[in-house]
């Protein structure tokens, strides 16, 4: 099998597997808020998961709040965030159009609690410009959210020219981060952000296991009440997730470099040979930086689905969106707000490397796509007929 879809979700890193193992058969079971010795002994673990993390992204072991995933981080951060500071005279948050559903979904539940919420569109590259977000930043704004990079065409943002507007304007500054780590060099000295979501899936570590950064001085409202994660999240914390995420991000983060310029070669490669062996394809977001893994192509004419399907029936999994938004037949509000056309975004996949990936897996892929555009065009062509 041909795993081209780690945007979704990357396989569990061999060394996390094992650590996480040896944490459920040999290691404690005790709560880390218990005083006795087994309650000590989890605590201490935590809280070297939470310094191994700080020291990743460059922040303080107290800042780092661990969730249950990605989502839960971004639904904390602005939700948390906007509810903690009921200013009458500051009801605006600035984002995005092409967000995570975790993040355009806590924007809608805001607005039905008074929030005024503006979407800003991005070109057709993709990329939201960072002159649209200041000029979107009134003295009414309390809180600005903007991804660092695309879960779906892989566009990265100008998150730190943002941050930076933010700051000087005393606004918070959430980005969501999930799409970043083993990509690009993850820290909080690249981007000054108040408020920062990872998912532990995203990087080689367990799904249910997410962090949030909540830089000091920034209250957040707890969406689960409890005394656990300094009030910001109630509820026993995973301590062996919490190893995992810890672990899976600063081996991530140990290679990325190298697996970033090797992966990205052959990203480049998979698309010169699609471009120059099949026509009418359209790479979204070529036109902009993007992280090195990601590929989203726009195969004019064909049925998207047909051809989804005629992949994973070779071995081959890719993607037609989002994975959380799989399954309906709604085209990708991301490629719609680029301005592609609903046929277009249906007829757009998405193939999001790993760092095992291979010259061999590139000529297999390409090798596939020759062979089932034909048809799925055929069939696309059938269906209008």
């Amino acid at each position: 099998m041909i795993y081209w879809d780690h945007n979704a979700a990357a396989p569990l890193r061999p060394e996390v597997a094992r650590a996480l193992a040896r944490a459920f058969t040999e290691g404690g079971f005790g709560n880390p808020s218990s005083v006795h010795q087994a309650g000590r002994e989890a605590r201490g673990r935590l809280d070297s998961a939470r310094a191994r993390v700080a020291r990743v992204l460059g922040c303080e072991p107290k800042e780092i709040c661990f969730t249950g995933s990605g989502s839960e981080a971004d639904a904390l951060a602005l939700k948390g965030a906007f509810l903690a500071r009921p200013d009458a005279n500051r009801r605006r948050i600035v984002s995005s159009a092409i967000e995570h559903p975790a993040v355009l979904a806590a924007l809608t539940q805001l607005e039905k609690q008074g929030a005024e919420v503006v979407r800003l569109k991005p070109g057709t590259d993709g990329r939201v410009r960072a002159e649209a977000v200041l000029e979107a930043l009134t003295p009414a704004t309390a809180l600005c959210s903007l991804m660092w990079a695309n879960n779906e065409t892989g566009v990265v943002q100008p998150v730190a020219e943002v941050a930076r507007a933010c700051r000087q304007r005393g606004i918070l500054f959430h980005t969501d981060a999930v799409q970043v780590a083993g990509k690009l060099p993850l820290s909080l000295r690249e981007v000054d952000a108040d408020l920062l979501a990872l998912s532990a899936h995203k990087f080689g570590g367990p799904a249910g296991a997410g962090a949030l950064v909540v830089r000091k001085g920034v209250d957040t409202q707890a969406l689960t009440p409890g005394h656990q994660e300094a009030g910001r999240r109630g509820g026993t914390q995973n301590v062996p997730y919490a190893e995992a995420l810890a672990l899976a991000l600063e081996l991530s983060q140990e290679d990325q470099e190298a697996t970033a310029a090797r992966v990205g070669a052959l990203r480049d490669t998979f698309e010169r040979e699609v471009l120059t062996s099949i026509s009418d394809v359209t790479v979204n977001g070529a036109g902009a930086p993007r992280v090195p893994n990601t590929s989203n192509l726009s195969i004019h004419g064909a049925d998207g689905e047909a051809l989804l399907i005629a992949l994973d029936l070779e071995g081959i999994c890719v993607s037609s969106g989002a994975a959380c938004a799989s399954g309906t037949l709604t085209p990708s509000h991301v490629l719609t707000a680029m301005g592609l056309t609903p046929a277009q975004a249906h007829a757009s996949l998405r193939f999001s490397l790993g760092p095992g990936a291979t010259e061999a897996e590139v000529e297999r892929v390409v090798k596939a796509l020759r062979t089932h555009v034909p048809r799925a065009r055929a069939l696309a062509a059938q269906d209008l007929a």
